[in-house]
C-alpha cells in the first residue's frame, strides 16, 4: 500500500531519491517505474531489505535499474550532506525515540530546495487505537507517540523546511485496526478481522474504481495517515 503520491513529486530525470525506512520496498517499487532515477532504500531490518531488493529485481515494468538498498540507522545515515533531491520517510518517526535526531539527519542529506515527504499516523484514528488497546502501543517496535498536525508542522518548521501540501491516506484501513484492537492484536482468526483483511488485500491488488473513489471521499475524515509534502530552503 503506497502512502506517498509519487506523481505529485514531479521528479526529474537523474534525480537521486532516498527512502528512509523503506521496509519491503512499497515506495521503492513505485519510484522504479520512473525512468532515469537513482533510488536508495535504507532500513534496519535485514529481512525486509532482502525482500525489497528481490522485489525490485523481479519487477517487469521497472524503468530504472539504478537502485540499491542497505542496512543503516536513520539517526546516523552514511551519506554526505545534500546528497538527495528527494527524501521519503513514511510511517517511521512514530517508532523512533530520538525523532528530532532523525529529522535533523533527513534534512542534512537533502539538497537545498529538495523535497521531503513525511507520513505518520493521523492523530484521532491513532488515539482511538491507543484508547481501545494498551497492547497496541506497548508492543515491541510499536508506535511510541501520537502527532497532532499542529505539533508536527511546528517541529518540521524548526528544521528549516516548509510545507506545501498535506493530505490524508488509507481511510479504509482505520476500521481494520480498530477491529484488531477490539478483539486482540494477535487474534487473526476473528471472522470480522479475517474477512476485512481479505477485503483490503483484494483492494490493494485490484484497485477497483468504486473502493478507490470511496477511500478518496473518506480520506479527509477517516484517513489513517497524514502525509506532509515539504521543501528545504
Amino acid at each position: 500500500m503506497v502512502t506517498v503520491d509519487i506523481p505529485e513529486l514531479k521528479l526529474q530525470p537523474q534525480s537521486v531519491v532516498l527512502d528512509a525506512g523503506c521496509g519491503t520496498g512499497r515506495h521503492l517499487r513505485e519510484l522504479a517505474r520512473i525512468p532515469q532515477l537513482k533510488i536508495i532504500g535504507i532500513d534496519t531490518n535485514e529481512k525486509e531489505l532482502n525482500d525489497a531488493y528481490l522485489s525490485l529485481q523481479e519487477m517487469s515494468d521497472a524503468a530504472t535499474n539504478d537502485f540499491s538498498v542497505m542496512k543503516a540507522d536513520i539517526n546516523k545515515m552514511p551519506f554526505a550532506d545534500e546528497s538527495f533531491d528527494c527524501v521519503i520517510c513514511s510511517e517511521v518517526l512514530e517508532h523512533i525515540p530520538q525523532h528530532h535526531d532523525a529529522l535533523q539527519e533527513l534534512v542534512r542529506v537533502l539538497k537545498p530546495q529538495g523535497k521531503l515527504i513525511i507520513s505518520v499516523p493521523r492523530y484521532y484514528p491513532e488515539r482511538i487505537c491507543w484508547l481501545i488497546s494498551p497492547a497496541y502501543h506497548n508492543a515491541e517496535g510499536g508506535h511510541i507517540r501520537i502527532y497532532t498536525k499542529k505539533s508536527l508542522r511546528k517541529m518540521l518548521m524548526k528544521h528549516g523546511i516548509k510545507c506545501w501540501k498535506i493530505n490524508y491516506k488509507h481511510a479504509l484501513h482505520a476500521p481494520y485496526w480498530w477491529l484488531k484492537c477490539l478483539v486482540g492484536l494477535k487474534n487473526e482468526e476473528n471472522w470480522l478481522v479475517r474477512n476485512y483483511k481479505k477485503f483490503l488485500e483484494w483492494d490493494i491488488m485490484h484497485k477497483p474504481f468504486f473502493t478507490r473513489m470511496l477511500e478518496e471521499l473518506l480520506n479527509p475524515v477517516l484517513g489513517k495517515s497524514i502525509v506532509l509534502y515539504l521543501k528545504k530552503g
